[in-house]
Formats: structure tokens, sequence, C-alpha cells
């Protein structure tokens, strides 16, 4: 049996590559992509890095520095995102089959049963490939762990010299141990800053310390992952490729308005929408849910700030999509106070059973018929929809204010999903 062999592919600056696609003007300038709502930075190109702009930066604390170094800003745009990352999923799958998508611009593939004798050339294949026919460029990380592989492909954000390919299989001994010597502890997949003071406390402050940690000791501070970290930091997978979606524990749907608002019909279509698209979630994952809950919260930035929620649990389990907007906006109402603005909102559901069978009870509390009903009207608005376009046919209460909606003043175009933002091309 061949040893584990993984590879990371990761877009570079992802949102912002997304924009230079049909922006190619924008190369070698300041760039940066905001939320929903324009509220902070989600991405920045690398020359907007090197002007200080942190990730998740307030847009309104850093207006004056856009203005002054020209930085170009776009409103988040992620349904051309979404598009263009499956396209490069596509361009993947066609390597190999074995396909971890682990986020938006990340995925693992696991190269153990390729027959493939030079790693780096493969690399850098993949990486031309994808550049070549989707135009992001992407790092490749290439190592005896997904941990390993993670960090590779960090480091060759950071070094342009090693041309978009990291391979450790080949860099072993003094070599190796210097990486890891120069890897900073929150820097290791699986650390992150919440855990990093807690390893530092320790002495703990790069990734050949950690690698150098007894793995008792590692579980004690972070749990049986910490003595997973340390094996993989090592060259043992502990970390399978995760090729199927696995079923979410819990659901929630989020957003910052557009414009702080106190319209309860507004904030009712807020609500309805985001529990439409946690509906349809639940539903593709043929799961009902026991539990929903509502939050509402006030600008944290301004004075007063306040944060309200409340939570309900089903007799009967649902994904009736209508049946959850109506117990969410009766949650919403027992907090809503119409002398307060509300900057931002959410619901989510929870405590999830099978959808494929249906719980009764001895008592007859059940309606099997208007269950199997409900099951039945879902199925219908999830095909028209699919077939006729999201949103063909939505809930009324969606329609009863908008106020809520970000305002992407400053998204480009949706050029490859909206046949009316096509690019237009002139010549004379």
């Amino acid at each position: 049996m061949k040893s584990p062999v993984f590879a990371l592919i990761d877009c570079n600056n992802f949102f912002v590559s997304c924009e230079r696609l049909f922006r190619p003007d924008l190369e070698g300038k300041p760039v940066v992509v905001m939320s929903s709502g324009d509220g902070c930075v989600v991405a920045r190109s690398n020359e907007a890095k090197a002007l200080g702009i942190p990730m998740g930066a307030p847009v309104f604390k850093y207006r004056h520095i856009f203005k002054a170094q020209g930085v170009v800003q776009f409103s988040g745009n992620f349904e051309l995102y979404g598009d263009i990352s499956r396209r490069i999923t596509d361009v993947l799958t066609s390597v190999t089959p074995k396909i971890e998508v682990y986020s938006v611009d990340e995925s693992f593939l696991d190269l153990g049963e390729l027959a493939i004798d030079d790693y780096e050339a493969w690399g850098r294949t993949v990486s031309d490939k994808i550049w070549q026919w989707i135009g992001v460029p992407v790092s490749v990380g290439i190592a005896p762990t997904k941990t390993l592989a993670k960090l590779a492909a960090d480091q060759v954000k950071k070094d342009p010299d090693l041309n978009s390919v990291l391979n450790l299989i080949s860099v072993k001994g003094l070599s190796f141990h210097t990486w890891l010597r120069t890897t900073p502890i929150q820097d290791v997949w699986g650390v992150g800053w919440r855990s990093a003071p807690k390893m530092k406390a320790e002495g703990i402050h790069n990734a050949l310390q950690l690698s150098q940690l007894r793995p008792q000791r590692a579980q004690q501070l972070m749990g049986i992952h910490g003595r997973q970290l340390v094996a993989e930091l090592n060259g043992l997978s502990c970390y399978p490729l995760e090729r199927e979606e696995r079923a979410q524990k819990s659901i929630a749907r989020t957003r910052t308005f557009g414009e702080d608002t106190s319209e309860l019909g507004s904030l009712e279509a807020a609500l309805a929408s985001f529990t439409t698209k946690a509906a349809f979630r639940l539903r593709a994952d043929r799961q009902l849910a026991k539990r929903a809950g509502v939050f509402a919260s006030t600008n944290k930035h301004k004075p007063g700030y306040r944060t309200w929620q409340r939570e309900v649990c089903f007799p009967v389990a649902t994904a009736d999509t209508g049946k959850l907007i109506g117990s969410v906006i009766d949650l919403f109402r027992e907090f809503y106070n119409p002398h307060v603005k509300y900057h931002r909102a959410g619901v989510w559901l929870q405590d999830f059973v099978s959808a494929d069978y249906l719980q009764t009870d001895v008592f007859g509390a059940v309606n099997v018929v208007e269950e199997d009903r409900s099951k039945a009207r879902m199925q219908t608005l999830d095909s028209i929809n699919e077939r006729f376009g999201r949103s063909t046919i939505r809930y009324a209460t969606e329609d009863l204010g908008n106020a809520w909606q970000p305002k992407h003043q400053l998204r480009s175009p949706r050029y490859v999903t909206r046949w009316n933002e096509l690019p237009v091309v002139r010549s004379s």
C-alpha cells in the first residue's frame, strides 16, 4: 500500500482574482472586496495587504487610506465567485476524482494512487492548467499529510521564488526542520488565533516546537486534535480525505442590513428570506429541524449596542418553509421594538432528524396526512425553482420590504451567471 500524498490547491486572493478576470487593468493595483453591505474587507490583493489593510478591516475606518492610495473597491459578487469556484473544481476533478472541496477557494486532492514521478512538475502543470483555462492563480502544496500540505500552500503564497508549488515529499532532514522552525504557531492549520496564546504560554512558538511536543501533552492542551496535529506535522496522516459532504448539525443564515431599519415589514422580509434559504439547505440534506431560532442586534459601533434572541422547539420536526417562517416571525415579534433601528439579524435551524421517516406518537398528535402534504408541497416548490430559477415561487412575506437588502453599490456585473450582465465587446 502506497503512503498517502495530499495536494492542496489554494486560489490566491480568490475574490480579487475573480474580479481581475474581467478587469485586467487592475493588475498591480491595490484592490479590496467588501462583505455584504460593504461593511468590512473580506479579500485583499497583495498590493492592498502591503498598505497595511487587514482582513476584516471595517471599511469606515479605512476610507481615508482607500482614497489616498487609490484602492479599488468592490462589493462582494458572491454569485460570480461561486461559479468560478465550481469551474476550478471541475478542472481538478478531471485530474483525480479523489477530491475534497474544503472551501470556496481551497481543495484537497489525494495523489496516493496516481502514477506521478515528479510531484513538483505535476503541481506546476495543474497550476498552469487552472491559469490557462480559468485565469485564476493558485498555490499548490504537496505533502504526506493535509496539515503539511496546507502549510506548504501558505508558504508558496509568501515566496514567489517557489513558482506556485512547494513539494514537501522531497524536503527532509535539516531543511525541513528549518522550515518548520520559521512557521509561526498561529499559522499551523488547526491552531489559529484562538489556541495560539495557550501554546505560546507553554513555550511553543513555531511548528517545529509543536511537532516535538509529547503527544500526551498536546492532547492535554488541545484535546485529541492536539495529538493528531503533532502526528501530522511529523508526516503521519490522521485526517483522511472527506469526499462525501457530511450532514450539517446546524444551519444559519445571517446578514448585516444595507441600512439600519425599524420597519417591521422589511425586518420580516429579511427573516423570511433567511429562513427560506436555510429551509432549502435543510431539505437538500434530507433532514428535518426540531428547533429554530432568531436573533437581531443594533450596530455594535454605535452607542447602546444591544442584541436579542429567541428559540422554539417544534413538537414535530419540519422542513416546511412556510411553517418555519411563521415560527421565526412570531419569535421576532416577541422582542421587536419599533423605536429600535436593527443593524443585523439571522435565523438558525438545529437538532436535526432524518427526513426519510416520520416519528409518530401514541396520542395521535402527528397528522400524517398533513405531513405528507407538506412534504409534497416543498418538493413541488423546490422543483419549480430549480427549473425556472431561484425565487420563481416565493412566500409573500419576502416582499414586504427591501430596506434590509445589501446595497451592493460597487458590485461588478455577474458576468457568467446573468444573461443581461454579460460583457460587451465592441470592435470598429
